[in-house]
């Protein structure tokens, strides 16, 4: 029986009064004190993962995209021309080569992120286009559609009239290209117990975006000719790993390297051994939009959403700094693509919700990351002293 991921992703830093989004599918050397990190992560010793993603206005609908259990868009073959003309996107679907219908023989149904468009044919309904998940939310009052020749011309009003659609639906593809333009170079950085996860969703994100991806893991143990496995697998020194003058002071320096130096980074962090673990490293990973990806033994929605807030509430756990959670349940990594959709999704939807974050990251970046993150402090300001006003 195949497993199941289940994705449940929350906005920081307050995910209580956010939006849930759900989504749903079918090696260290003891003789290394203190690392030097500048030559493993130069930009010409880490190859640039470079996107082939292309967008094109004519599209093929071939095959549905599950998102909520409920297909984006039919399986049959529908071709559409989409374009953004700034306050509003046009949606031109073809129609086919039989007889036209009449404008009483459509069905429009346009709701805020949701658009359902039909046509009564020989005496069935044919389903053109089935989505939960336009790209952004639309003034559905103000939708507009017309027959032209052999297609149906669907004008969709914005409610944020500056974002630019690069589709009609959230996708993958879309994503992709919408939250790169969105992050303005920005780093990511993921989080969470499991290296493995978040090494897996880092390398998706990296191919993705264009960004060149940063394995923590792979650069120690490069750097200290050893893997950490070795001491892992063995619980007896699993307190040696964590306390290893080298795994968590290098994961650490790996990060702040990056957030000096780096930009269109996306980082790998350690694992439940790493630097992200501890509170008083998190310093440098402010600098970029944090994801925490979260293994997750909740039944449901509901439940998720009270694990994500206990953690946050109680503020104990160090992960809780992240600007995003999703929480998995059931992890297979053949559904990698599946959780970094999601991540790029809840990402999206904090950068819109305040489109100076990435701006205000750079500020702090060029201030020397001193940890006053998100109440950034005048210029001058020493971390050791007082407080003063913030910006």
């Amino acid at each position: 029986m195949a497993t199941t991921t289940t994705l449940h992703c929350f906005c920081s830093p307050n995910p209580i009064n956010n939006t849930t989004f759900n989504f749903s599918l079918p090696k260290i050397s003891p003789s290394f004190a203190n690392p030097s990190l500048g030559s493993i992560i130069s930009p010409t010793s880490i190859p640039r993962l470079v996107s082939n993603n292309y967008f094109g206005l004519l599209k093929k609908l071939t095959s549905p995209l599950l998102c909520g259990g409920i297909s984006t868009f039919p399986t049959s073959n529908t071709h559409y021309e989409f374009s953004d003309g700034g306050s509003e996107v046009e949606l031109r679907l073809e129609l086919g080569n039989g007889d036209m219908p009449s404008s009483g023989n459509v069905y429009v149904d346009a709701e805020e992120n949701s658009l359902t468009i039909r046509v009564r044919d020989s005496g069935s309904h044919r389903t053109l286009m089935e989505t939960t998940t336009l790209y952004d939310k639309i003034k559905p009052g103000e939708t507009i559609w017309y027959l032209d020749e052999d297609q149906l011309v669907v004008n969709l009003k914005k409610q944020d009239a500056e974002l630019k659609w690069p589709d009609i639906v959230e996708s993958w593809e879309s994503l992709t290209v919408g939250v790169m333009q969105l992050l303005k170079g920005t780093s990511i950085y993921l989080v969470g117990d499991s290296t493995e996860i978040n090494q897996k969703i880092a390398q998706e994100l990296a191919v993705g975006l264009g960004y060149t991806p940063l394995i923590t893991k792979e650069l120690l143990e490069t750097f200290a000719k050893q893997t950490i496995d070795s001491y892992v697998l063995h619980p007896s020194l699993s307190f040696v790993v964590k306390n290893h003058p080298i795994v968590a002071p290098g994961s650490s320096g790996i990060i702040e390297s990056v957030s000096r130096d780096h930009i269109r980074s996306v980082v790998a962090t350690l694992g439940q051994y790493g630097a992200a673990g501890r509170s008083n490293n998190w310093r440098h990973l402010y600098s970029g939009f944090t994801i925490w990806l979260s293994q997750s033994e909740a039944a449901d929605e509901d439940s998720a959403k009270e694990e994500a807030r206990r953690y946050i509430q109680d503020g104990s756990h160090a992960y809780s700094n992240a600007d995003v959670v999703v929480k998995i349940g059931g992890w297979d990594a053949d559904h990698s693509k599946t959780v970094a959709q999601a991540s790029l999704s809840a990402l999206k939807r904090l950068i819109l919700s305040d489109k100076k974050l990435p701006g205000k990251k750079g500020l702090y970046i060029r201030l020397g990351c001193r940890g006053d993150w998100p109440n950034i402090k005048p210029p001058g300001w020493d971390p050791s002293s007082g407080e003063s006003p913030s910006f």
